[in-house]
């Protein structure tokens, strides 16, 4: 039989392919761009079909070759809800379409946790009218933190509705939220949400919100772990989230977690990797049983667990063409067993910095808590270079 995975994250196709293999399966990536899984298709042998994915019409034609098609995975928040459409049209398990259109609407999603008194402020359109500052303005379908701004006045607002390019959605204003970024890792199943852990995150300068590291598994209070358990089942709830992975961004401000977004897959970057290897277990797993329409064994397991993992994202220093890295060879001397990632490749054009885009690549550590794993991470990011022309 055969699983068909329409585009996926830059990271976790290894992982994938091996948990469809241990279970009978055979897993086909669905791409228009095999580049972006380079680093992941230089080291595991994974069929590939390459089709306009953007082009429903395209998909379904090739769905519709593949033989023993057994079930569909769209792990990504750009494919999730043509995949859970073309699921749903080829009959085979999946989350309900409307559910996926809504979770990828983030003013929704904050308007319907409002209503139930689970987030403090609203989400509305942003336009020029707008005067309770500050706010947070982005794509109410972004990702990557495209497009994601800070203004403190009329005149911030006006140029950021000015030079806006394409969005995947609509540009929405959101109340700035202050305090530490996390985000918690789960899986949930007909209704029933396992918290994973919560994984810590590190931004740029509060302007830009670009992701610049991570740690897992943050280690909370007994009282604070359950008091987040409990919170993060309810806002999924609300949100109409019942099946799948969920990557939930929240600040835990003053008076408790206000949610950031909720990304209804596992989260990205080495995300899906530090939850495989902090847990002791091969995460991916639990996709292969939702796409065949199984209670993925994840949700009730005693996980034996592992080392706290740490990464770091190596963004350039200015605009350019990348020539290489220096440093790399570094890594052997640093404790942590760095292994890097890498995103790019010698050639490639960086026009801008401002998000996740311009990530090179991704330096990996573990250590005995995610504290000690973060500082290691810091100090490993800080010997990698990115060399310009």
């Amino acid at each position: 039989m055969t699983i068909v995975l329409v585009e996926a994250l830059s990271f976790g196709l290894g992982r994938l392919a091996d948990a469809a293999a241990e279970a009978g399966q055979r897993l086909v990536l669905f791409t228009g761009d095999r580049s972006i899984y380079q680093y992941e298709l230089s080291r595991r042998s994974i069929d590939v079909v390459e089709v306009d994915t953007f082009d429903a019409n395209a998909c379904t034609k090739a769905l519709s070759s593949v033989p023993d098609l057994a079930g569909l995975i769209s792990s990504t928040d750009t494919w999730a809800v043509p995949g859970a459409q073309l699921a749903a049209d080829f009959g085979l398990p999946g989350p309900s379409v409307d559910a996926v259109r809504v979770l990828r609407d983030k003013a929704r999603v904050r308007q319907l946790l409002h209503a139930r008194g689970l987030s403090r402020g609203t989400a509305v359109d942003a336009t020029p009218e707008l005067t309770d500052f500050p706010l947070v303005v982005k794509d109410s379908a972004g990702t990557s933190s495209r497009d994601v701004t800070l203004v403190h006045s009329t005149a911030e607002l006006h140029a950021v509705l000015s030079g806006t390019g394409a969005l995947k959605g609509r540009l929405i204003a959101e109340p700035f939220l202050a305090g530490p970024v996390y985000s918690a890792e789960t899986l949930t199943w007909q209704g029933k949400t396992r918290l994973l852990g919560v994984s810590s995150r590190q931004l740029s300068p509060v302007h830009r919100f670009r992701e610049e590291s991570a740690a897992f598994p943050v280690a909370f209070g007994e009282k604070d772990t359950e008091l987040l358990r409990q919170w993060v089942s309810e806002v999924l709830a609300v949100a109409g989230h019942d099946r799948g992975f969920a990557h939930v961004e929240f600040v835990l401000g003053v008076e408790g977690p206000e949610l950031v977004e909720i990304n209804a897959r596992i989260g990205g970057a080495l995300v899906g990797e530090a939850l495989c290897r902090a847990l002791g277990t091969n995460v991916y797993h639990a996709m292969i049983d939702m796409a065949l329409d199984r209670r993925p064994s994840l949700l009730d397991a005693v996980l034996p667990g592992g080392p706290a993992v740490a990464f770091s994202l190596i963004y350039p220093a200015r605009p350019g063409r990348l020539a290489g890295w220096t440093g790399l060879d570094a890594l052997a001397m640093h404790p942590g067993e760095p292994e890097w990632y890498p995103t790019a490749t010698p050639g490639d054009t960086f026009d801008q910095l401002a998000d996740q885009r311009s990530c090179t690549g991704l330096v990996l550590v573990h250590g005995d808590t995610a504290e000690l794993a973060a500082h290691r991470a810091h100090s490993a990011a800080s010997l990698i270079h990115p060399t310009l022309t």
